[in-house]
C-alpha cells in the first residue's frame, strides 16, 4: 500500500546530520531516494551517472573494490544488478548516512561487504588493502571538498590500486566552467594512468575513468 500511494503522493523523512545538513529519504514512485538540500545523494539521478561508469570498466577482472563515498548504498545496489559479489569496502564519513543505508536501503555489512566510518583522504593514507577497481565520490551536498583534488590524496589512491586496475572518480558537476580542474587532477596521478573524460553525465557530471598502466 505505502508503495502504490508514493506514486500519487511521495512521503519524505527528514534526518539531521552535523556534516551534510538536512537528509530527506523520499518514498516516491514506489522507491526511496535520498537526498541533501541541493543534490541527489542516492538512488536518483546519481545513481545512474554511477551506473554508466561502471560499464567503462571490467568488473570481471575485480575482486577487492574500495568504495570511497558510500552514501546511502546506490552504488552498491547497482553493482549486485550487475552480478558483481566481490569484496567491498565502503568508507562513508558521516554517521548518520551510514545508520541511513543500513535502516532505510538495508546496506548491511555481510561477508563480502565492509562498511566503514572514516575521513577517506585518511583512509587511503593509512590503508595496506590493494584494489583492482577504487571508485571516488565525495561530495557533501555539492561540492567535492578541494583536499580530495589534491595531490597527495590522488597518489595514495594510485598506491593502493593494483597494476590494470580501474579508477571512477565523480570529479564534480558543472565542471566545464572550470576546465583546468579535471587536468590538474589527472596529472596528479601521473604519467602511469591512462584517462577517460565523461563531461557531463547524465546532464551534470563529470566523470573520470583511469586505468593503471604499471
Amino acid at each position: 500500500m505505502k508503495k502504490l500511494i508514493s506514486y500519487i503522493w511521495p512521503t519524505t523523512r527528514r534526518f539531521s546530520s552535523e556534516i551534510n545538513g538536512t537528509l530527506e529519504v523520499t518514498y516516491i514512485n514506489g522507491k526511496k531516494v535520498l537526498d541533501t538540500e541541493n543534490a541527489n545523494y542516492s538512488y536518483g539521478s546519481l545513481q545512474k551517472i554511477l551506473e554508466i561508469g561502471l560499464t567503462k570498466v571490467d568488473l570481471k577482472s575485480v575482486e577487492n573494490l574500495l568504495l570511497l563515498g558510500m552514501g546511502g548504498g546506490s552504488v552498491i545496489n547497482s553493482l549486485k544488478k550487475m552480478g558483481f559479489y566481490e569484496v567491498i569496502f565502503a568508507v562513508e564519513l558521516d554517521p548518520e548516512i551510514i545508520k541511513i543505508a543500513k535502516n532505510e536501503f538495508n546496506i548491511k555489512e555481510a561477508g563480502n561487504l565492509i562498511i566503514i566510518q572514516a575521513n577517506a583522504a585518511k583512509y587511503v593514507k593509512n590503508c595496506a588493502e590493494k584494489f583492482q577497481l577504487i571508485i571516488i565520490d565525495l561530495f557533501i551536498d555539492i561540492k567535492v571538498p578541494t583536499i580530495f583534488y589534491g595531490k597527495e590524496f590522488c597518489e595514495n589512491v594510485s598506491n593502493l590500486l593494483d597494476s590494470d586496475g580501474s579508477i571512477i572518480f565523480n570529479v564534480g558537476i558543472n565542471l566545464e566552467k572550470k576546465p583546468d580542474t579535471v587536468q590538474t587532477i589527472i596529472s596528479h596521478f601521473g604519467n602511469d594512468f591512462e584517462f577517460q573524460v565523461l563531461p557531463k553525465v547524465n546532464r551534470t557530471n563529470t566523470l573520470l575513468i583511469g586505468k593503471k598502466l604499471k
